[in-house]
């Protein structure tokens, strides 16, 4: 099915890829939204608390669309597409998204949040740079790259079980809170609301294939490598749902939930994403040269950048100084990928 779409759009005009991916993007962001409002709706129903609903189903929502480009890639013969989609998510999510609500409104620090969720989310990052390290063959680290491999990716898998388990007991604790207009109703069925969630899993599922044709057949035709593209403009439309949620919740000054949303998916772009992209693949997911040279450490600029930001003493608010740093270090990644690819 996925070579067949490829082949089908090859004989497409620039033009028209051009449009099928801005509404695939479009019907992707559609679909994650629908998926989050019917995920929370089964919490509802469940009478789990809404501390428990930002800390996995929110999180898990928002960061399906990076997982469904990442495997249907992976599966598809496109590895590069599926890590340099994990990877540009995370420096998109932390730079341009943060840096942009915290310029809308300085973002509330959740000194518990930053100290339990945001030393992990650092960590994932790091973790995910160790594992692609060739340990073996160092000298050609930035000739032949690296690669994630498929036991890595299962790894991962298995770390997202455990951190999901701890985030729920955690956060177990918070009370419910049924009162918010925001929340989908509580009273529909449960099996209305699971089918519903179905059917938002396949616009997401369907919308992805269609995004990642049209991504690679771009990148061909541009003479870009797919995992630049993947880094960049793929990245930034798989992550319109944390950059909608973050704009609309420092509007109406909840900060909060913009920061722990992006916190939470940062993390599960390393396991969620990466992980069972990884997973699905015999040969693990090649990290090119460029990686190297200029993801990774712009990933960890970012995340360190915001480290710095919330970790500061006395400071109760993630200022607007340290959105122009994260916004910056988001454009100039973003030229230096399409500059070098």
């Amino acid at each position: 099915m996925d070579e067949l779409l490829r082949n089908w759009v090859s004989h497409w005009h620039w033009s028209i890829l051009l449009v099928v991916m801005a509404a695939s993007t479009a019907a992707l962001v559609r679909g994650a939204d629908w998926l989050v409002e019917e995920a929370l709706a089964i919490s509802m129903r469940l009478r789990l608390s809404r501390a428990v609903v930002g800390a996995t189903v929110i999180s898990l929502g928002t960061t399906t669309p990076e997982a469904a480009v990442s495997v249907l890639a992976a599966i598809g013969g496109n590895p590069g597409l599926a890590l340099g989609n994990a990877v540009g998510s995370i420096i998109c999510d932390t730079g341009l998204i943060l840096g942009l609500a915290c310029l809308i409104r300085p973002l509330p620090i959740d000194r518990h949040l930053t100290r339990r969720q945001g030393r992990m989310q650092l960590a994932a990052a790091m973790l995910l740079i160790v594992a692609c390290i060739p340990w073996r063959n160092l000298s050609h680290l930035f000739v032949e790259g690296g690669r994630l491999p498929q036991a890595a990716g299962w790894l991962f898998l298995t770390l997202l079980a455990i951190y999901l388990i701890w985030s729920v007991r955690t956060a177990a604790s918070t009370p419910l809170v049924s009162d918010d207009e925001s929340l989908p109703a509580a009273s529909r069925h449960l099996f209305r609301v699971c089918v519903n969630l179905a059917v938002s899993i396949a616009v997401v599922l369907a919308s992805s294939s269609f995004l990642i044709a049209t991504a690679t057949e771009l990148a061909e035709r541009l003479k870009v490598p797919p995992s630049i593209v993947a880094a960049t403009l793929v990245a930034l439309g798989t992550s319109l749902p944390e950059l909608m949620i973050a704009i609309t919740a420092a509007l109406k000054g909840h900060g909060e939930l913009a920061m722990g949303n992006i916190i939470g998916a940062d993390i599960l772009n390393v396991l969620f994403v990466s992980g069972s992209a990884a997973a699905v693949t015999p040969g693990g997911l090649h990290a090119e040269p460029h990686f190297f040279r200029l993801q990774f450490p712009a990933m960890l600029f970012v995340l360190v950048a915001f480290r710095v930001g919330v970790c500061r003493r006395g400071e109760t608010h993630l200022s607007r100084f340290f959105g122009v740093l994260l916004l910056a270090a988001y454009l100039l990644v973003t030229a230096l990928s399409y500059w070098l690819g």
